[in-house]
């Protein structure tokens, strides 16, 4: 009989008992007719007919074996067997689903994060065929400027299709707080390459790829839904971006965020449309702006190698024909150096997978002890419930059942565990991962994530739930198919516990349990120290009671002396605002992620190298480090009197003044800058204050009147400060700011928001790693009470012995914490060593903290060992308080 019609039998057991009674009849009426026309009687026949078929019971199981897949119909068995076991202990099953949901739903909300930052293809035809170009030199690596980008398009013929693209925020607001969408800007061929299809309208195509090209744009479809309904009327209509109309043409196709993982693309547009923006500031033709990246699809029958040989035989043409004029000569050489080269991007591009790439790694680790933990904790309660259960186990042996058949019965019960644990699982994960992406989320940047549940997260949780039970039920299913039927059917036969003293298997698990959660401990201990460092140490400026206010004036012409004006007046106007203790205007905010620099020239220094004469530069009002508590060293800060014809100052801060200037007083000396032919004069010293990053050391720093910058733009910051919760603040300064330039666009954010902006990473380590290091220790907790209380249960005759020949309650008390104390100890030599080994991995997210920090781990040690105490302290102290009458009746 074929297999399917063997499983659908097995479905149907009631129809196919009726049909092989049917069977059966039929065979026995044959030979009873035979009988019959012999001379038999009907009732002689019958009865002769009945003998010789033989035994019906039998007859009926065997063809049932034929007509079935017995071994389907075992496993259901042992399944319904595993449902009723379960539902007769409610408590046991809830501990142990719950224990296993937490564990395998954290490693599976991590996984789905992997999934979506690292290993999941791009939504787009054929992805795995896609390639980045990049360059074998430091000028940008894989980001373009403009001009390559286009000596690269016309001069390729290796791909069937080629496009740029460029990441953007663009305001939708025609003045006062800015309302931002994700933008990118995309070559005319960007969505062909990919083979994106339209929802409406039409996507970007060449003829949007000219240069004069008229503003046009194509929404996400996602953006398309919120904003606008899903109404596909929206083609024809205009959209403000940075208060310039574009016009809608299309929106892309549902499945379709981009190609820059971690960002949903709300609007995208055509790079020859960024000098509507920007105008005169245009980056088309700038050939140091760096800002595209570039991805193709090769010619069908193009390998990769034959892609790099032929980008590189084109490469000196394309890096000549845009080589940067004002350059030094040394830089000039190495560009023309530069070659091309592809690498796989079926997987996209994403900042967010360099950023988190070693984090998630470390996270994956951390939820792999919490589940190894949670699988221990189980382990040890189904060896004390199998324990139990010995006299139901051996009255099945001693009617036949084979010991093989019981441990697979046992097996199934720990599978279905671990399956049930993987369902809630799932629900958390998809909870957590949900979360998770929210706290890497900041209020200026939205993370997106597609954490669909695809086949790769489904076989990964499968495959974890069933190693999982696997894992944690053979040392149980093993133990209990070795059980003696004749001790353990033995009426309450109890006695001193049978080898309690020996390092048993449950003794030896919860040794593992102890040494994992030391593990999560002091990682956790770690990176939470860590953290706590970066959040609470001194950047140079004041952290709280300043906001921060990015403006982008938008207003034709506002640019040099007219710039100067619309800050001065806005800051006139801000600072007699209610509240407000001091304010000022810079161009770059401290930790803010904008960075400039300059190489510096003082008489007297030679730099070792291109690099060693840099310094970090940023242009400020008078009033700047007032308002950021950042301290004036020495000098004098800038006035009102330090303009555009006035000599040009700048104040230096002490590293700089270190660097350039030797031990002496820099004030009075002098230095100029590569790109500029005016020399300026240090005026004052302040203190040295973080840039870019927290983690950094004090780097050379120069501050310039904002007044006396060579080009004005209509992009700069305001720093308010004051003595309430700087958010309140931001409704006044808006009417303040747009009260001069009413089409201003502006960003409200905080200093304490921003410097926490900064160190994400270490942020989510910390928190995760805490939540896991807790988890772990709670498992670990349960784990030491179970067994202890257990061992106190089945030495209750020995102990009640003991009593009864005068042993004092304070010495069964030790006897029992010694025990813990034991487990506690062997777990922690252990854990130690696991953990020295496994703190490598978070060395690089430590600040202010050695991997192998001795305070960090005697702190974990301690805290284990009063947690340990107190989970051994009850079963103690219930064994100190024994009845030993009640204990010897049990005999």
């Amino acid at each position: 009989m074929a297999w399917y019609k063997r499983v659908v039998n097995l479905l149907r057991p009631e129809r196919l008992s009726r049909e092989l009674d049917r069977e059966i009849a039929f065979h026995v009426a044959e030979r009873a007719d035979e009988l019959m026309a012999a001379g038999m009687s009907e009732a002689e026949a019958v009865r002769e007919a009945r003998r010789r078929f033989g035994n019906v019971v039998l007859q009926k199981e065997r063809t049932r074996e034929a007509d079935v897949a017995r071994w389907l119909e075992s496993v259901l068995a042992d399944v319904r067997y595993a449902l009723r076991a379960l539902g007769s202990s409610p408590g046991f099953a809830l501990v142990a689903v719950l224990s296993l949901g937490l564990g395998i739903g954290a490693n599976t909300a991590i996984f789905s994060l992997i999934d979506a930052v690292l290993l999941r293809s791009l939504p787009v035809t054929r992805p795995e065929e896609l390639v980045k170009v990049t360059m074998a030199s430091g000028f940008g690596n894989d980001v373009f400027t403009n001009p390559l980008w286009e000596q690269i398009r016309d001069r390729q013929d290796v791909f069937s299709g080629v496009a740029a693209f460029s990441g953007a925020q663009w305001d939708l607001a025609n003045g006062g707080e800015a309302r931002r969408v994700t933008g990118q800007w995309v070559s005319g061929g960007f969505f062909a390459m990919l083979g994106v299809r339209p929802s409406a309208g039409r996507l970007l195509g060449l003829r949007d790829d000219v240069r004069g090209c008229p503003a046009v744009a194509v929404l996400g479809h996602g953006f398309w839904e919120r904003e606008y309904g899903a109404d596909p009327g929206v083609v024809g209509r205009t959209v403000s971006l940075d208060g310039h109309p574009f016009e809608v043409v299309g929106v892309t196709d549902p499945a379709f965020f981009g190609v820059q993982v971690g960002r949903a693309v709300d609007v995208y547009a055509p790079i020859c449309a960024e000098a509507v923006v920007h105008g005169k500031d245009s980056f088309l033709d700038r050939r140091s702006t760096w800002f595209l990246q570039v991805m193709g699809r090769p010619r069908p029958g193009v390998t990769p190698p034959q892609v790099n040989a032929r980008l590189a035989a084109a490469a000196p043409a394309i890096f000549a024909a845009t080589l940067p004029p004002d350059w030094k000569a040394e830089s000039r050489r190495d560009y023309l150096k530069t070659t091309l080269s592809v690498e796989p991007a079926g997987q996209g591009v994403s900042s967010l997978r360099t950023q988190y790439r070693h984090a998630l790694a470390v996270l994956m680790v951390v939820v792999g002890l919490v589940l190894l933990n949670a699988c221990a904790n189980v382990a040890n309660l189904l060896l004390a419930r199998a324990t139990s259960r010995q006299r139901e186990l051996a009255v099945r042996l001693a009617i036949g059942a084979g010991r093989g058949r019981l441990a697979r019965q046992l097996l199934t019960e720990s599978l279905l565990l671990s399956l049930l644990g993987a369902a809630l699982g799932v629900a958390f994960a998809r909870w957590g991962s949900a979360l998770l992406v929210r706290f890497l989320s900041t209020r200026a940047e939205a993370v997106w994530l597609d954490l669909s549940i695809d086949g790769r997260v489904l076989g990964f949780t499968i495959a974890v739930a069933t190693l999982t039970g696997l894992l944690f039920g053979l040392a149980p299913a093993w133990r209990s198919a070795r059980v003696d039927p004749q001790a353990a059917m033995k009426a309450r036969g109890r006695g001193v516990a049978e080898g309690h003293s020996r390092f048993t298997v449950v003794k030896a698990l919860v040794v593992g349990q102890v040494a994992l959660s030391l593990v999560l401990v002091v990682a956790a201990a770690l990176l939470l120290g860590s953290f706590r460092n970066l959040a609470t140490l001194d950047p140079g400026f004041r952290r709280t009671g300043v906001l921060l206010v990015g403006i982008d004036a938008k207003e034709p012409g506002i640019a040099d002396a007219r710039a100067i004006a619309v800050v001065r007046d806005a800051l006139d106007r801000v600072r007699t605002l209610p509240g407000v203790r001091s304010a000022s205007a810079s161009r770059v905010t401290p930790v803010g992620g904008m960075r400039w620099n300059e190489g510096i020239l003082v008489d007297g220094f030679t730099p070792a190298s291109e690099k060693d004469g840099v310094a970090w530069m940023n242009s400020v009002t008078p009033g700047f480090f007032a308002t950021m508590g950042t301290t004036l060293l020495a000098g004098r800060d800038f006035t009102d009197h330090d303009g555009p014809g006035a000599g040009r100052v700048a104040i230096v801060n002490q590293a700089m003044a270190r660097k350039f200037f030797g031990a002496g007083s820099p004030l009075g000396k002098r230095f100029r800058t590569e790109g500029g032919e005016q020399v300026l004069e240090v005026v004052g010293v302040v203190a040295d204050a973080k840039y870019g990053t927290l983690r950094e050391e004090p780097s050379p720093t120069a501050y310039i009147p904002l007044s006396q910058e060579e080009h004005q733009g209509p992009w700069f910051s305001l720093e308010v400060r004051t003595d309430g919760p700087p958010a309140a603040l931001a409704r006044a300064v808006e009417k303040a700011v747009t009260g001069v330039v009413p089409a201003a666009s502006l960003d409200f954010t905080t200093m304490s928001e921003q410097l926490a902006a900064s160190i994400r990473p270490e942020r989510l380590l910390a928190v995760l790693s805490g939540f896991f290091g807790a988890l772990g220790l709670l498992l670990a907790v349960i784990g030491l009470y179970g067994t202890t209380a257990y061992s106190v249960t089945r030495r209750r005759n020995e102990i009640g012995i003991r009593i009864a020949l005068g042993a004092m309650r304070n010495r069964v008390m030790g006897m029992v914490l010694r025990e813990v104390g034991v487990m506690v100890v062997v777990g922690t030599v252990v854990g130690a060593g696991l953990a020295l080994a496994a703190t490598r991995l978070v060395a690089s997210f430590l600040f202010g903290v050695t991997p192998g920090d001795p305070a960090t781990f005697a702190l974990a040690a301690l805290v284990l060992a009063l947690v340990a105490g107190a989970a051994g302290a009850l079963p103690a102290w219930r064994a100190a308080r024994l009845d030993p009458m009640t204990a010897l009746r049990e005999e």
